[in-house]
C-alpha cells in the first residue's frame, strides 16, 4: 500500500466535550458560539470531518450528552456524514464517588456506578457503538485510608459484570492514569495494572493508552509496541503534557514523540481501520478555539503517520542486523525531518478537500455563524 493510500484510510475519533466549554483545574474560559446539545456537538464534528477527511466519527460521553433518543441522535450524526463512536463511562463526578466508585468500600456506591456502566452498553447498543471507553478516578490520598488489595477485587468484580453484558461486537477499553485525583495510590495507575485486568477478562477488553498519563519521561512507544504485541492495545486517546494531564493538541509539546508511536504502530502494520486501533483525541483545554484546535490536531497526526510511514523499513532493518546504531537512528530521522505537507495538500486536492483545512475553516464562516446562533452557550460549564 502506498503512502497515500495509508493516509487516506486513517481515521481519528475527535471527542465531543472538546467542542464544549473546558479548562484546567483552575478555570474555564467560556468561549461563544460552543455547543449548547449533544446535536451541536455533531454539527461541529462533522464540519471537523469535512474538512480534514479522516474524522468520521465522534466519541460521547454520558451523561454530559445524555438525550433522550440516543437512535434519533444517531441518525442525525448519520445525516451530517459522520457517526458516533466509542461511550465513555463517567463514574467520578457524584458526589457518592468521593472515595472511588468501583472500588469504593460501600456495596451500594459500587452497584450505583456499575449500573452506569451497564447502561452505557445499552446506550451502545442503541448508537451501534462498538467502545466502551472506562476510566476510573478511584485512588486513595493517605496511606492506611482503604485496603489496597480488596480495591483490586472490586475493580475486577465490577469489569467482570460489565465484561459479560458486552455483545459479541462490543469491546471494553480500560484507561489507566498514573495519579489524579487521588495522590497516595490510584487503583488503575499505570498499562501494566490495565493490560492485567483485561488479560484476565478475555479478548474483548483491551486497553488504552492516554498519551497524557504517565510519569515524566516514560517510553510511550515502548508500551505501544508490547501491547501490540500482547494484542491488547485497543485505542488512543492523543494529546500533549509538560507536566501532568496536560491535555493540550497532540504533536504540541513533543511531535517527535508522536512520530515514534505512529512509527511502532506502521511497523505492526496497525494503521488501517481494520487491525481494530481506535485512534481518538482527547484534548480539552481553555485557551484555544475548539474546532480549530481539533482540526490542528487532526492535522498533527496525520503529519506524524506520514513521516512514520516513510521510514524506510528495509534500511532499518539492515542497520539494526548489522549493529549500526547510527544507521540506524539515521533512517528514522531522515523520516522524521522531511517536510510531509505538500504531500498532505496534495492528497487532500486529490481526496477533493481543500488543501489547507485551518485556512478553509476560517473562509467558511461557520466561527461567526455559531456565535450568532448558539446564544448562551457560553454559559455552560466544564463538561456541558
Amino acid at each position: 500500500m502506498s503512502v497515500k493510500d495509508a493516509l487516506r484510510e486513517q481515521r481519528i475519533e475527535t471527542p465531543s466535550w472538546a467542542y464544549a466549554n473546558s479548562g484546567t483545574r483552575f478555570k474555564v474560559f467560556a468561549q461563544q458560539g460552543v455547543p449548547r446539545t449533544p446535536y451541536e456537538k455533531i454539527d461541529d464534528a462533522a464540519v471537523v470531518h469535512r474538512l480534514t477527511g479522516v474524522a468520521p466519527t465522534v466519541a460521547l460521553h454520558i451523561p454530559w450528552d445524555k438525550v433522550d433518543d440516543y437512535g434519533k441522535l444517531a441518525e442525525y450524526a448519520r445525516d451530517r456524514g459522520v457517526a458516533l463512536g466509542a461511550i465513555n463511562s463517567n463514574v467520578f463526578q457524584d458526589d457518592d464517588y468521593k472515595l472511588g466508585s468501583v472500588c469504593h468500600p460501600n456495596a451500594s456506591v459500587r452497584r450505583k456506578a456499575i449500573g452506569h456502566l451497564l447502561e452505557c452498553i445499552d446506550i451502545m447498543d442503541q448508537t451501534g457503538s462498538q467502545d466502551l471507553k472506562l476510566w476510573f478516578a478511584d485512588g486513595l490520598n493517605y496511606p492506611g485510608q482503604d485496603n489496597i488489595r480488596a480495591r483490586q477485587d472490586r475493580l475486577a468484580e465490577a469489569l467482570r459484570e460489565t465484561y459479560e453484558r458486552l455483545g459479541a461486537d462490543q469491546r471494553m477499553l480500560l484507561e489507566y492514569k498514573l495519579f489524579e485525583p487521588a495522590f497516595y495510590t490510584t487503583d488503575v495507575p499505570d498499562w501494566g495494572t490495565a493490560y492485567a485486568h483485561c488479560l484476565q477478562l478475555g479478548e474483548k477488553a483491551q486497553v488504552v493508552i492516554d498519551t497524557g498519563h504517565h510519569a515524566p519521561g516514560t517510553n510511550i512507544e515502548f508500551i505501544v509496541s508490547f501491547l501490540l504485541r500482547a494484542n491488547k492495545l485497543g485505542a488512543f486517546d492523543f494529546n500533549s503534557r509538560f507536566y501532568a494531564d496536560d491535555d493540550l493538541m497532540v504533536g504540541s509539546a513533543d511531535p517527535f514523540q508522536l512520530f515514534r508511536i505512529m512509527h511502532e504502530i506502521v511497523l505492526a502494520d496497525a494503521l488501517k481501520p481494520a487491525a481494530g486501533i481506535a485512534f481518538m483525541l482527547d484534548q480539552c483545554h481553555n485557551l484555544e478555539p475548539k474546532i480549530p484546535a481539533i482540526i490542528r490536531s487532526v492535522l498533527n497526526v496525520q503529519e506524524a503517520t506520514a513521516k512514520a510511514l516513510l521510514v524506510d523499513h528495509e534500511a532499518l532493518a539492515q542497520a539494526q542486523q548489522d549493529g549500526d546504531v547510527l544507521g540506524a537512528n539515521g533512517a528514522l530521522m531522515d523520516a522524521y525531518n522531511t517536510d510531509v505537507r505538500p504531500l498532505l495538500r496534495e492528497l487532500r486536492e486529490e481526496m477533493g478537500l481543500d488543501p489547507d483545512p485551518m485556512a478553509a475553516y476560517r473562509r467558511s464562516g461557520y466561527a461567526e455563524q455559531i456565535v450568532r446562533e448558539r446564544v448562551g452557550g457560553e454559559a455552560a460549564g466544564w463538561g456541558a
